[in-house]
């Protein structure tokens, strides 16, 4: 390391641990920054410093930008690793870091600005010759004749979404004409309060797409490398809940071709730290839907297969080493599943904070988990239900779907309502066992055993 001897972590929860021990690995000194509610995180302990940046709520701790900018001037930090959520893709806060005289540890502003345009990003893409979703020329306009005629050339169904968010939010299925121009002013009005952005834009709406996306590293340099895909198919409500790499069904030849087109987009933008391109992918064909300009909660499954630590690289991209892998250097080697344990009711998926009583972690081989959890830990009700990933990994994809049931059997935790007996249902699904899953399979599933006595 030449710069970087001190980070501060600006995040909590597992990601912030997992930020952490790579830290110390690397021999870098670490700053924990928590809110009131975050006193008894695990990170928080063992950081060589913590800085409490305010109450419970995020919008005055993780989302002040000001307070985790004093904290990194108060301990002297060099770099501030964003980790993923809260302020990670803001480029007001990238470009506040910088200005402050840190390290940044992830793209550049101009670049998090770029991408976090969902109608930018689609047109540098279309640019970079990545396939891209049918749909609108940029955001929508006023004019309600002009939108009518988008959507007829587009052909119904149609999805309208917010240009400047995601999560699901600001996003309506329009079926026919009729019903259009409603949606499309309620897209409007759910994507100004979500983002303060009332821009919205239009794509084809496929029907039974999977959702396949590409990691990639880049130091800003020149160099540019992908690491393969993962699928992240199984979702509820445009959240995912599982996630694997590689993903069924995709061939050698289309993660070469549709890799190697991501790889080019990260040199033609100068993208620079770990990176996605998420993509659906239909009857063969891929279309690019957006880029996150961050690390992915998925990313442990592309280290097990890997064997590369992005966090690593992110960071040795960050103090301006040159990329030092090849693509020639990356061999995608056996399958891993990543099931997200969240603390929620396993049916009616009502959040469910409070005081872990008991808490069993599973082993076994190709056994990972990523959780800040522990027996007395009280989970506050402030923050994303995910308290922790469960990855399993095996020589092929039914060895880690056999691992996977195994410790998730093996599983304990008490007190709280968790999500632990879905994702064991998920696992003995038939069609994700034959990897015949899409998007809206999660969903169609959840409808059917919602009637179950």
């Amino acid at each position: 390391m030449k710069n970087i001897q001190k980070i501060l972590i600006a995040n909590r929860g597992e990601i912030a641990l997992r930020i952490l021990r790579c830290c110390r690995q690397l021999g870098i000194k670490t700053v924990a920054v928590y809110s009131t509610a975050d006193r008894e995180q695990k990170h928080v302990a063992l950081a060589d410093e913590a800085v409490c940046i305010g109450p419970a709520q995020a919008a005055r701790s993780y989302l002040n930008m000001a307070a985790i900018i004093s904290a990194a001037e108060v301990t002297q930090a060099d770099a501030i690793h964003p980790g993923y959520g809260f302020l990670s893709e803001n480029a007001d806060f990238a470009e506040s870091v910088e200005k402050s005289g840190f390290i940044f540890i992830g793209p550049r502003p101009e670049t998090i600005r770029l991408m976090g345009s969902k109608t930018n990003a689609k047109a540098a893409m279309i640019a970079a010759g990545v396939p891209c979703v049918p749909g609108s020329d940029g955001v929508l306009p006023d004019d309600e004749q002009t939108c009518i005629d988008i959507a007829a050339r587009v052909g119904y169904p149609v999805l309208i979404k917010a240009a400047a968010g995601g999560g699901g939010r600001g996003m309506h299925v329009v079926h026919s004409q009729s019903e259009l121009i409603q949606k499309i002013q309620l897209a409007r009005s759910e994507a100004q309060a979500a983002f303060r952005d009332g821009s919205v834009f239009m794509e084809k709406y496929l029907e039974t797409p999977r959702h396949i996306e590409f990691q990639v590293l880049s130091d800003g340099q020149g160099h540019a490398i992908h690491l393969g895909e993962r699928d992240c198919s199984m979702q509820r409500r445009n959240q995912k809940v599982v996630e694997e790499s590689p993903a069924p069904g995709i061939t050698p030849a289309q993660r070469a071709e549709v890799g190697g087109l991501c790889v080019e987009a990260c040199k033609r933008i100068g993208y620079r730290g770990a990176g996605t391109f998420e993509f659906l992918y239909e009857d063969g064909r891929f279309f690019f839907i957006e880029m996150n300009t961050r690390i992915q909660v998925e990313h442990p499954v592309t280290e097990m297969v890997t064997g590369i630590d992005l966090i690593r690289e992110m960071i040795q991209i960050a103090d301006g080493e040159p990329l030092r892998l090849r693509q020639s250097d990356i061999e995608m080697r056996g399958h891993a599943i990543e099931c997200r344990i969240n603390a929620e009711h396993p049916r009616s998926f009502v959040p469910s904070p409070g005081e872990i009583r008991k808490y069993h972690a599973p082993g076994g081989p190709g056994i990972r988990i990523d959780s800040h959890c522990y027996a007395g830990y009280r989970v506050p009700p402030h923050y994303d239900s995910m308290i922790g990933k469960l990855i399993a990994y095996g020589r092929d994809r039914d060895t880690a779907l056999a691992r996977m049931s195994q410790a998730l059997a093996e599983m304990v935790i008490e007190g709280i309502h968790v999500n632990i007996p879905l994702q064991r249902r998920i696992m003995a699904d038939e069609v994700f066992a034959q990897g015949l899953h899409h998007i809206h399979y999660l969903e169609h599933i959840l409808a059917e055993w919602s009637q179950e006595t």
